[in-house]
């Protein structure tokens, strides 16, 4: 019988809870999967605070990206059949042991792929992909800082980054998570518990600045991330790790350098089945050819979900986390 997380009302890691589900058949152009590995992601606990609204009334299963096998497909599905390795990435839904999911939302995952690295990879590295490829494109001499430069999404940029030819400033906040920083590519990586992050970057670039900043801390770098930026650069804030930004005056960006600024998110960068299919593509060929890595560094069972949310939000994590159905 399918399990799933379900939470009824908003609030801390314990509204999770692990309950038997009723999974009707797919319908047309859907099609059910038993998940092998869930991704774990900071946009979870968002939902599950209530933070970001939810989709719809009634219990939530939250999660953003899983992985694993067809069982069933429902009428009008052609390019998909049974047996299937497939990966996705949706707002939420994913905690539960099977799903149906719309057929145009999912992507084969090639051979030399394992379950547990694509699903710890959708979300995350097609986030990669569309902050260096699309939102600001990094090229070859491309100066950068990258805020939790040890954390799923700072693991994926820094290899990326790098291979494109930029110089890749991080931040962390132990010196633990410097050597995992470091292994992923950056250039240079700073502990904001020991050093101002703002000077050690002007020190870095001569004084000069970065051309871009992406920021998914939000609260507790605002506005330092403005003043690592060159003149005329770019703060791209696409999370808020440590609450939402209260502060935000849209004069600063004039007073600091006629800095440009954008709150960008994935799904409205795959929209369409091209946009999709072009961006995974981009990923699974950077995993396949080692351009980038994405290390699974902490394993939950599904029904320990709430310990996997603790870790996270404790900072206790580096690289990926996923959850495996039992």
């Amino acid at each position: 019988m399918p399990h799933a997380i379900r939470i009824h009302q908003p609030g801390g890691p314990e509204a999770m809870q692990y309950e038997e589900v009723q999974l009707p058949p797919p319908a047309g152009g859907e099609v059910r999967i038993r998940h092998e590995a869930i991704g774990v992601n900071f946009v979870d606990t968002y939902f599950r605070t209530g933070l970001y609204a939810w989709p719809h009334e009634g219990p939530l299963t939250p999660g953003a990206e899983g992985a694993g096998v067809i069982e069933e497909t429902g009428a009008g599905v052609e390019d998909l059949k049974a047996g299937d390795r497939v990966a996705y990435t949706l707002p939420v839904g994913a905690y539960a042991t099977h799903r149906n999911v719309p057929a145009d939302r999912l992507v084969k995952i090639p051979d030399g792929v394992s379950a547990e690295v694509a699903a710890a990879a959708m979300l995350k590295g097609l986030t990669v992909h569309y902050l260096l490829f699309r939102t600001f494109p990094v090229k070859n001499g491309t100066r950068l800082l990258f805020h939790a430069a040890a954390g799923g999404v700072g693991s994926i940029a820094g290899q990326w980054a790098f291979h494109l030819g930029a110089t890749v400033i991080g931040t962390v906040g132990s010196d633990a998570k410097m050597k995992v920083a470091r292994s992923n590519g950056y250039d240079y990586v700073i502990n904001y518990e020991k050093e101002n992050f703002v000077e050690r970057v002007k020190e870095i670039t001569g004084g000069g600045g970065v051309e871009v900043v992406y920021d998914s801390v939000g609260q507790n770098t605002y506005p330092d991330s403005l003043d690592c930026l060159r003149r005329l650069g770019m703060w791209v804030c696409f999370g808020q790790s440590s609450g939402v930004i209260n502060n935000f005056e849209l004069g600063h960006l004039a007073q600091k350098g006629s800095l440009f600024a954008t709150r960008p998110s994935l799904f409205n960068y795959i929209v369409t089945r091209r946009e999709l299919e072009t961006a995974a593509e981009a990923l699974f060929d950077a995993l396949l050819n080692d351009i980038i890595n994405v290390p699974v560094n902490q394993r939950f069972s599904l029904r320990n979900a709430a310990e996997a949310h603790r870790a996270l939000e404790g900072r206790r994590t580096t690289g990926s986390t996923v959850l495996i159905p039992e």
